[in-house]
Formats: structure tokens, sequence, C-alpha cells
């Protein structure tokens, strides 16, 4: 059994050697009190106010895109990102099992079906290789056969291609891929970008750790049509709860946001709604907070990426674990630190030792195919995988308020 009492106190002593060290804790280190005072003293706490429209408008340029929109939710986010896909029930949608539930809850409410891909070593993220190789196997581009199947009122589909990709074997439309951006870190984007138009196929990005985070300098999220971001309380940014939809297409994110709030037709006084919406809207009090936080984003990511570079440093004189680096050509927010330890032993004597001398760290989710509602989706073997979540543990990375 290893002994990994200098790796814990050094753990200790970048966050200050308190008695306890969170995974990670938000910070509220500029306006944040100053506009939710707004919002009460106005009574705009709901979800009419000046603060959403600013949160979208200033994280739209932020990250680059057309539009954005934002959610209740980061899983609210991707549940009607996918809709506004065209992903229909019983569709099949690619992504990685080395992910949050939320990614395969957001499909399942529409009831699509995951197929689960392998992960790249270098990203820990959905692998532009496996995705290649699984298609050529096993699917084929066609006639789309789904076209005008849902009355308008009742489709959120917004267009569809004369042309979709069938699985060869189960005869289901491969209608959307969702790569994840594990722990902050880009994946391979370009080429995932690549395959989905070659294949006719949605990319929809599950950017909802990786806010501030590029991939050749262009920002997560707007690489497909649609890209998901989450605020929840560990999120780099937070609204204590929220997500949001990021645009390329100004017209897809204005259609976005009628569906979102209830498809309400604008009327002084009428209340008439010409589709079946959704009440997926952010209150004015939590896009306040939003506003506050994007405001020092760029300093809570510098915070985060420094203690990153402390970590790499001391792991570089531990034997039996390496420090994941963001992967090449990209800049990204080391959300949440990792290590790889050498197996699954070392993996459980990491965490046992850590948590109970105060330090919190985490093992990788249960990947997706262990779980029971996803058990019996299709897999390509998921080789890295599964060596992933035999190693990986996420240690403490909070922002620390004297790097600010």
């Amino acid at each position: 059994m290893a002994d990994y009492k200098n790796t814990i106190d050094f753990i200790k002593s970048v966050y200050g050697n308190k008695g306890f060290t969170p995974l990670a804790v938000p910070v509220f280190a500029g306006n944040e009190k100053a506009y939710l005072n707004e919002c009460i003293d106005t009574t705009f706490v709901s979800s009419v106010g000046k603060f959403v429209d600013r949160f979208e408008e200033n994280m739209a340029k932020y990250t680059g895109a057309k539009r954005a929109v934002v959610c209740v939710s980061g899983t609210n986010a991707l549940h009607m990102s996918l809709l506004l896909a065209g992903v229909k029930k019983d569709d099949e949608v690619l992504t990685q099992a080395l992910t949050f539930i939320a990614t395969c809850n957001a499909l399942s409410y529409i009831g699509a079906h995951p197929v689960f891909l392998d992960v790249d070593i270098s990203t820990m993220g959905l692998s532009p290789d496996a995705m290649k190789e699984w298609l050529q196997k096993n699917a084929e581009v066609r006639k789309n056969s789904r076209i005008g199947e849902l009355p308008k009122s009742q489709d959120f589909a917004f267009g569809e291609d004369e042309f979709a990709c069938y699985n060869k074997h189960t005869g289901r439309r491969i209608k959307a891929c969702v790569p994840m951006h594990s722990f902050g870190h880009p994946v391979r984007i370009e080429e995932i970008a690549t395959l989905c138009k070659e294949w006719h196929i949605e990319l929809v990005e599950d950017a909802a750790e990786s806010i501030g985070s590029t991939y050749k300098g262009q920002h997560t999220g707007t690489f497909g049509r649609i890209g998901a971001i989450s605020f929840n309380g560990n999120k780099t940014i937070t609204t204590g709860g929220g997500g949001m939809m990021l645009f390329m297409d100004e017209e897809l994110g204005a259609y976005a946001k009628h569906i979102t709030t209830q498809a309400k037709i604008p009327h002084r006084w009428e209340f008439r709604h010409d589709h079946i919406g959704f009440n997926y809207r952010m209150p004015n009090i939590n896009a306040a907070l939003g506003c506050a936080q994007l405001e020092n984003l760029d300093k809570y990511v510098a915070s985060k990426r420094k203690v990153a570079a402390e970590y790499i440093e001391h792991f570089k004189n531990v034997d039996g674990i390496d420090f994941f680096v963001e992967p090449e050509n990209t800049f990204s927010n080391y959300w949440l630190s990792a290590v790889v330890l050498k197996d699954k032993e070392s993996q459980l004597d990491f965490l046992q030792q850590t948590n109970d001398n105060g330090v919190m760290t985490r093992p990788i989710w249960e990947l997706m195919n262990h779980l029971p509602m996803f058990e019996n989706c299709e897999n390509d073997g998921l080789k890295n995988t599964i060596w992933f979540a035999n190693r990986v543990v996420n240690i403490p990375s909070s922002i620390r308020l004297e790097d600010l």
C-alpha cells in the first residue's frame, strides 16, 4: 500500500492547510450582492428582468456565439438542444459512457437511445477515431424517412435534411452526436464536426463543464448548431442552478427562446401560444448572479490554471500518479483537476487515504453503460473508457481568492 501523506499535505497547502479541503466550492468575489439587491429592490426576481437579457448578451459576446439562451439547468439546455436538433423518439444518439448522467437523461426524456463510443486517452472525451470506425462498420446514409412525422406545432426540429444516417443493424436513425468536454478539457471537436457533416448527423456539444475552454482559439459549444452549458453550484461560474444554449444561427436561437418561454406570442395582455412550449426560463435573480460571475470568469479560470500548474509540478515527483493535462491545441479551464493512478487498487487506496485525512476526492462518474437504465445500450467495447474509470480521481479544484 502506497503512502500518500506527502500528496495530501501538498493539496492542503495549495488551499491554505485548512482542516477540510472540499472538491470545488463557488466563489462570489464581485457584484453578486449588488445585483441581487437590485433584483429585490425592483421586485424583478422571476423570469422577466434586465439581467436575463444582459447575461445572454454578455455570454454570446464572450463565447463568440451568435445567440445565447438561458435555461433553468444544464440538463434543460441539453434536452432542448436535442429537440431543436431534431432528435425524436427511437432515434439513436452517439455519445460517451464517460459522462455525467445528465447527458443521457436529456436524450432519454425524448425516448432516444444512446450509443456509447470510446474516448481518447489524450482528451478523456469522445474519440473521433472510435466514432469513424463505428460508423464505417455500422451506419449508412440514405433518404430521411422521418421528415414530416409530427404536426408543426408538435415538432421542435429546426429543419430536417433530405438525407439521414441509419444504423444498419437496428434500423434506427442516428440523428445526433453529443461529445462531452470532460472536466473542461476540449475533445478533438473539429474532427468530430467533420464526421457529423459527412454522415448527416447533428452535432450537439455538451459543454456543461467547459465554460472558458477553447479549441484552437474557438470556445467550446460553438462548433455545432447548438452547445449546452451548466451553471450548477460546482461549476467554474454559477447561477446557483442554471444552464444556457449557445447558437451560431441567430434564427435558431430566437426560436429556442420562444419555445423555452412557453411559446407565448408577445402581446400586452393576451395569453396566446403557438406551439407546445417549455417553462425553462431562468429567473432574473439567477441571471443576476450569472452576470456578476461572468465579469470575473477570466480571473476564475486563471486561478484554476494556476492551481493545475502547481499540481503538475508536484506530481512530476510522485511515482504511480500522473496529472491529467490539457490536450494539444486546447486551452482548458481545468474545471476539475484529475489524476490518473496506475490501477484500480491504487485508485481505491488513494480515495480512501485522501478522504480519511480531510481532502475531498472523487472517482470518475459510474460509467453510463454500467447503470441499469443503459446497461443494454450498444457500445464499442469502451477500452479507453474502462481504463480511465479504473484509474481517474478528481482532486480539489476550487478557485482561490488570493489569486483574484
